[in-house]
């Protein structure tokens, strides 16, 4: 106990530094894309003066109906961006009308107008000088490993206020480059959300989009449950009738033909009882179990707490559980809930090959959120066909959310997010 325990700790020293870790690298990731599309704003913004220009001798005026394209163009490339990034998704208005007038006095195009002279000047500096301290800093820190070989009015880098000369100054350099390390590590992920900021200001879709997307959403996610309801009502009328009903059957069978056998031989009519108390008895457990898959009755007597412990214990793959879900959940989300931790505790068992896993549920406010770890293979695709197919369908159903990251190699993470009130 006290190994798993240590073991447990040292799993928790880890994951901020872990969290940390990948926020620096995601930093680099989007500032670098970041800077990628400041450079098209900068020749979009670079087109539209010379197209400008143009204009004053006439030719221009046959160039300006491209310039509301070139803008939506290079717009939709940074809502790409930003939508990978998340956590909102970003959709442009179409292609804007051909005619410049009526594409200037589009407001989605407006906007996109002012993002592109922020980003192309604000972004385009907050993603250099974010890379540069980090460029600088892997370039510092190494710098004791080949400053010989560079020539001598050479050997001082970009930033450091000293000349070296020897493997002392080199030396020097190197914690020159931690410090610069440390400022980026602190600041990088900072620079990241500034240069996108006016992305998800600007080029977020107006109001009335908003609510047209919002609406298709939950006519998707209404199909989407009835169709679920309707793939368990098939389910459960298949186990019912290739189960339950067909044992029900071979009861009745067999004791009619008891009936018949006791006036003419009692004893094989015992041993006809005793095969039509069995199929009975397989029955009832065959309708116990369409019952559980309705709804498990583990929930209405130990809660949710207590049934993902329950699973977490039926495992394959040790498991930790930790629980923090003050009160009782609408039955749907915990039912969801159950069904989701049991769905992905068994693909972890059959496809991981992880040595590890881990749930976590918690409740905020109006907002019941689960977390499932391994450090498995990876690879999964909650697209793709898989298992997490289902598990989707389920908690959109709901209005949730599913979020799966699996890189090759692991580890597997799968975050549902479930509304439950108040």
């Amino acid at each position: 106990m006290s190994e798993r325990k240590a073991a447990g700790a040292g799993r928790a020293r880890r994951g901020p530094v872990v969290r940390r870790a990948r926020a620096v690298f995601d930093a680099v990731e989007h500032l670098a894309g970041g800077v990628g599309t400041a450079v098209l704003a900068l020749a979009a913004l670079a087109w539209i003066i010379i197209v400008a220009l143009l204009c004053l001798v006439g030719v221009g005026l046959l160039l300006a109906r491209t310039v509301p394209r070139v803008v939506r163009i290079v717009a939709e490339r940074e809502r790409g961006r930003l939508t990978r990034w998340g956590p909102d998704e970003l959709f442009g208005a179409g292609r804007p009308a051909d005619r410049l007038r009526p594409a200037l006095a589009d407001p989605v195009v407006r906007r996109e107008l002012r993002w592109l002279l922020i980003h192309g000047t604000f972004g385009w500096i907050v993603g250099i000088l974010g890379l540069t301290f980090a460029l600088h800093a892997v370039q510092d820190v190494t710098y004791p490993m080949w400053w010989r070989i560079l020539p001598p009015d050479e050997a001082t880098p970009t930033f450091v206020p000293w000349t070296v000369e020897s493997d002392g100054d080199a030396l020097a350099v190197a914690l020159f480059g931690m410090g610069m390390a440390v400022l980026f590590v602190a600041s990088g992920p900072m620079l990241a959300r500034l240069q996108a900021r006016p992305g998800r200001g600007l080029l977020a879709p107006p109001a009335d989009m908003d609510l047209s997307l919002r609406i298709a959403q939950l006519s998707a996610t209404r199909a989407a449950a009835l169709n679920a309801h309707a793939t368990e009502l098939r389910r459960i009328e298949r186990s019912l009738h290739d189960g339950a009903q067909n044992r029900l059957v071979a009861v009745t069978v067999l004791i009619g033909a008891t009936r018949r056998a006791l006036a003419r031989d009692p004893a094989k009519a015992e041993g006809m009882l005793e095969q039509a108390q069995d199929a009975a008895e397989q029955a009832l457990a065959e309708l116990r179990t369409v019952v559980r898959s309705i709804l498990p009755p583990v929930l209405e007597g130990r809660g949710l707490a207590g049934a993902l412990s329950g699973l977490a214990a039926d495992c394959a793959v040790p498991c930790e559980v930790d629980v923090d879900i003050p009160g009782r959940c609408a039955v749907s989300v915990e039912a969801t809930a159950y069904f989701v931790t049991a769905e992905a505790l068994t693909n972890i068992a059959k496809h991981s090959r992880a040595r590890h896993a881990s749930v976590t549920a918690r409740r905020d406010a109006d907002a019941l959120t689960l977390r499932i770890e391994d450090d498995g293979v990876g690879g999964a695709d909650g697209r793709g066909g898989t298992g997490l197919t289902g598990v989707r369908s389920r908690i959109e159903a709901l209005d949730g959310r599913l979020a799966v990251t699996s890189p090759p190699g692991g580890p597997t993470i799968i975050e549902v997010e479930l509304p439950c009130g108040l």
